[in-house]
């Protein structure tokens, strides 16, 4: 009996653990997605401020 209790016990919690883990790998890639958004949108934000004080400044 005490087998069968840890293996109903097992089963019964595998399934929450599972969809927890799938969870939490979702959320990862959403985040870190959205981190990696952020700078390179940040990098050509850079960029493009850079190009357009280089047109303004040959313009003077």
């Amino acid at each position: 009996m005490l087998e069968n209790f840890w293996a109903n016990a097992a089963y019964s919690l595998a399934p929450t653990v599972l969809v927890g883990l799938i969870f939490w790998f979702i959320m990862r890639a959403i985040i870190r997605a959205d981190r990696t958004e952020r700078k390179v949108y940040s990098e050509i934000e850079v960029e493009e401020r850079a190009k357009f004080e280089a047109e303004r400044a040959a313009e003077r």
